[in-house]
């Protein structure tokens, strides 16, 4: 059975409405970096779509495995960052936190 590309366009155009709908809307900074992280997966499923409708070219393939890679180095920075956060202001809402303290 052969789903046609533009099913993955719709589904990935939802997705990337869904994360950014999260990340305008939620205080919550754990809610915020899920959020991107559902708008940096919408993506690769829209780069591998793409890469469908050339099958012998594997850049939106490799594109996407770089975009994962990137997902997973912010995933881990932002945590880090909401940790110290929360360690310093016993917070975890982005606007409670109004001084930098070094």
């Amino acid at each position: 059975m052969n789903v046609p590309v533009h099913h993955f366009l719709y589904l990935g155009a939802f997705l990337f409405s869904v994360g950014l709908v999260v990340v305008i809307s939620k205080r919550n900074t754990i809610l915020v970096l899920l959020g991107l992280e559902l708008m940096l997966n919408a993506s690769n499923l829209n780069l591998v779509a793409f890469n469908r409708l050339h099958p012998g070219n594997l850049q939106g393939q490799m594109f996407a495995i770089f975009v994962i890679v990137v997902a997973v180095c912010e995933a881990a920075v932002g945590l880090a960052i909401v940790l110290r956060i929360y360690r310093e202001y016993q917070t975890s809402v982005p606007d409670d936190v109004n001084e930098l303290n070094l």
